[in-house]
Formats: structure tokens, sequence, C-alpha cells
């Protein structure tokens, strides 16, 4: 394949194939050298509305590893806000300062709550979230993920007018927010793929709370297992690929749809002279926990 590199935010790598197919990569994750991505894109609307609204803080939920939470931390503290993460895990309540996703964002003021992984399941409870709102007054409620309407809003401006050539569209998915974002925002001629990390009909679901639109489909047989699932053969790509590309892809989810997105090529699943739009979302911090995870195994670590 060749390759063009254009050093900008909107830096796009260009690769050509025999079937005349054009692959693009949209460079979000250099939106913010901290909230990158879609996190930036899902916080901004709720950050405005939280401000409009006269809260104190924010609360959020999340797992040991999420970008989402470290974010969150990090716009609270830039932003006039006390945090609160409501963190997956009752096991770290003693040890959380060994998780480096963890201390970054205590770093920035978050205070935690941790939750067993049964008590977890209820953060999207109505009950058990009106207990929390009437126990936390002052504190705006961001769901797992930034997943809401007003996330979905920010996701929606990841495309503009110049993206309307491509035909299909990619991207990585955990909750659903930005991937609802992009099926909104798409145009007509335009196909959404999402490369799944998770169960694939609890995603469905999800998105169509968000969505009218019928034009994209879910893709899970590249999520290496799962969540947070990785193995030699995806770390063995991502170093490839920062090698080859100088462009460094995240363990949990961006490397799953880069390499899923190349697998399809090579089994020639998309239609011949198409133009195809890779999202990169960012989720750098999520390495060095990845990687202290997999020192810790003797396995091979993450190139960065």
């Amino acid at each position: 394949m060749n390759v063009i590199l254009k050093n900008s935010v909107n830096e796009k790598v260009h690769f050509v194939n025999n079937n005349g197919l054009q692959l693009f990569f949209k460079r979000e994750d250099k939106i913010h050298s901290i909230i990158s991505g879609n996190k930036y894109r899902k916080l901004k609307f709720n950050l405005i509305k939280a401000k409009e609204l006269g809260y104190k803080g924010l609360l959020t939920f999340g797992g040991a590893y999420s970008n989402h939470i470290p974010a969150v931390a990090y716009a609270a503290k830039k932003h006039g806000f006390k945090s609160l993460g409501f963190i997956r895990g009752d096991e770290l309540v003693n040890n959380f300062l060994e998780n480096p996703t963890l201390k970054y964002s205590h770093n920035f003021g978050m205070n935690f709550n941790f939750l067993s992984r049964s008590d977890y399941k209820l953060k999207t409870n109505e009950n058990y979230l009106n207990r929390l709102k009437n126990k936390f007054k002052d504190y705006y409620f961001i769901p797992e993920g930034g997943t809401n309407l007003l996330g979905v809003l920010g996701c929606e401006e990841i495309l503009n007018h110049k993206d309307k050539k491509f035909d299909y569209v990619c991207c990585s998915v955990g909750t659903g927010g930005t991937i609802s974002g992009l099926i909104n925002s798409s145009y007509e001629n335009q196909q959404i793929i999402g490369f799944s990390s998770i169960n694939k009909k609890y995603l469905l679901n999800d998105i169509t709370k968000f969505v009218t639109n019928n034009n994209w489909m879910i893709i899970d047989d590249f999520s290496f297992g799962g969540y947070g699932k990785v193995n030699n053969k995806l770390i063995e790509f991502i170093n490839n690929f920062k090698h080859k590309y100088d462009i460094l892809l995240d363990p949990i989810y961006t490397s799953k749809l880069v390499y899923g997105v190349l697998n399809l090529i090579t089994n020639n699943f998309f239609k011949p002279n198409s133009k195809i739009l890779m999202i990169h979302t960012g989720g750098h911090q999520g390495i060095l926990p990845m990687n202290k995870y997999l020192k810790d195994k003797n396995l091979t670590t993450i190139n960065y």
C-alpha cells in the first residue's frame, strides 16, 4: 500500500490498494493533549449544560482503566468543578493509587466510590440513579463513557461537509455514543460501520435510542475477546503500525478498528473504488496501565 502523511490536526493517512480503495484516517486524537478524540466531543455540551444549571461538581461512572474517567477529572479541574467517579471494582479501594489511570484522575482532584461488579450494573437503573441524585444534589450526572443526548450531539461534529466524499465511515465502539453521532450527521451516500469491543446485541439497543437513520452496522469479529482484551497479535499490530506510519493506536478501541478495517479490505468487503474514513478516537492514556498489565504477565508491551 502507498502512504501519504500530512502533519496537521486533521492529519490523514491515505492508503491505496489494487481495488481502487482509498483509506483515510481522521486524527480526532489530536484535538486536545489530554481530553482527546471522542471524550472531548462527548464532554463539550455536557460541560456547557452543567455550567448553565449551576452545578458544582461532575459525577460519572467508569472502569479502572477507562479513558472517560481521567477526561472528566481533567475537565472538571479546568472548569472549576469537583469530580466524583463511581468505579467498577471494590477490590481497588485500598490500592487505587497503583492504577495509573486512577492515580492520574486523583491528581486532578477526582474522588472515588468503588462499587462491586454487581452494584456497578445498577449504573443505568432509574431508582438507583434517583437515590444518587438526591444524595449528590450539587453534581451533574454524566453516564458511563459520556454517552447521552448531549454527548451524541458533540460527536455529530466529528463529520463535516468535507467528509461527504467518503462512502464508508468506520469507528470503534464502546458505549455507542460516537457512532450514534456519526450516524446522525452522516450523508445519504454513506455507510457507517462500528467495530465493537463488547457484546453487539447490547450495543444495538443503546444506539437505536439515539438514531433514526438505518445506514449503519456493527461488526464484532475483531474485539479480540471483548472489552480490554488483547493478545500478542494485537500488540504486535500496534507496534508495527506505529513503526511504519508513526501513528500510535490505543489497545482498547482504535487498534481493533484499524485491524478490522484492514482485514475487511483484504477480504474484499468494501466496494471497489470506495473511499473509507477511519476515526481515531484517542485513548492513548490507556496504554500505560495496559503496559503495566502486560509487563506483569511477562508479555510484549506497546512502544510509545
